[in-house]
């Protein structure tokens, strides 16, 4: 089948190191591969579309790393970079690219760098966003991520998790219902020893929730690297802004207010241990489960009071 993939951390970095395993994955397997990613990191943006913006392509030459502003001539591979969202990226490969290569049948918007599993990382995700916007564009769209506990990355251990996706991939797709039930799957892979023959579990999102996710600092920083701002926050580790400043830039900032992204997953973690979380995706992960979630694109009503009259 011909896919398209994007993601929400852009081309290959440190804060997006699995790109190239899955598109082998799933290339080894037999499937066409076009790529429209984000150029930079662009997590925990969901599924936002910049109004105003206007966003330009760019084109990333993977055997070389190099990034040119015109498409390549010499037949070799590239993918389009887009300076804009996960959501545009889907759109603007939907339905203004890669014609040639016929129509397009399914989205695959990943692998992430980290887990996106239960109702904080899940309605945040640029991930998720990517395949949201799939979905209300009339296309069939699973999400992919990669759930770590390390940050040494055994490399054997990812191919696993990119062949063992592929895999659930196409079962996915092969089995969509018809009955218009599901409009996305997100599927969340640990990397873990053994992952290629791990369980794989059916499960619903855990609806969790956290506290603050800023930090009130002082700093003479304008702006951090995105990049390196969501690796560090993914692996608990502070960044140099957290610091502060120098005395006379502290000084001179007193009368400020400046703030840091900086939410504690390690609280947030602790929901998947609950009683009430059996059977979720963050539970699943747990366990060293793939967990694969069939979802609706859209903000399902909750039941209470349908149908009543609100009396003032």
């Amino acid at each position: 089948m011909h896919i398209l993939l994007t993601n929400d951390d852009g081309p290959p970095s440190e804060s997006s190191p699995f790109i190239k395993s899955l598109i082998t994955s799933l290339r080894d397997r037999g499937h066409t591969v076009s790529v429209c990613i984000p150029a930079d990191q662009k997590s925990w943006i969901g599924k936002a579309h910049i109004i105003g913006h206007h966003p330009k392509a760019t084109f990333y030459q993977p055997d070389n790393e190099k990034t040119e502003e015109t498409p390549r001539t010499d037949g070799g591979e590239e993918w389009v970079l887009i300076n804009g969202t996960p959501a545009s990226c889907t759109q603007i490969g939907l339905f203004h690219l890669f014609k040639e290569k016929g129509k397009i049948d399914l989205v695959v918007s990943g692998p992430n760098f980290g887990r996106n599993s239960s109702a904080v990382y899940a309605l945040s995700s640029g991930t998720l966003g990517g395949s949201l916007e799939a979905a209300l564009s009339g296309a069939k769209s699973i999400s992919v991520s990669y759930a770590y506990k390390t940050r040494d990355h055994d490399w054997g251990v990812v191919q696993e998790a990119s062949d063992i996706s592929a895999k659930i991939i196409e079962n996915l797709y092969a089995n969509w219902p018809t009955d218009s039930s599901v409009d996305i799957y997100s599927v969340n892979v640990p990397l873990e020893a053994g992952v290629y023959h791990s369980k794989i579990l059916f499960t619903h999102i855990l609806q969790n929730t956290w506290g603050g996710c800023y930090k009130a600092i002082q700093t003479n920083q304008e702006e951090e690297d995105p990049g390196k701002l969501e690796k560090a926050t993914r692996d608990g580790v502070s960044t140099p802004a957290e610091e502060g400043g120098t005395e006379e830039a502290t000084a001179k900032l007193m009368e400020k207010y400046r703030f840091k992204w900086a939410p504690r997953f390690i609280d947030v973690e602790k929901s998947a241990k609950e009683e009430g979380a059996v059977g979720s995706d963050a539970w699943a992960l747990m366990q060293g489960f793939i967990s694969v979630t069939p979802l609706k694109a859209n903000f399902m009503h909750a039941s209470a009071r349908i149908g009543d009259e609100l009396k003032l």
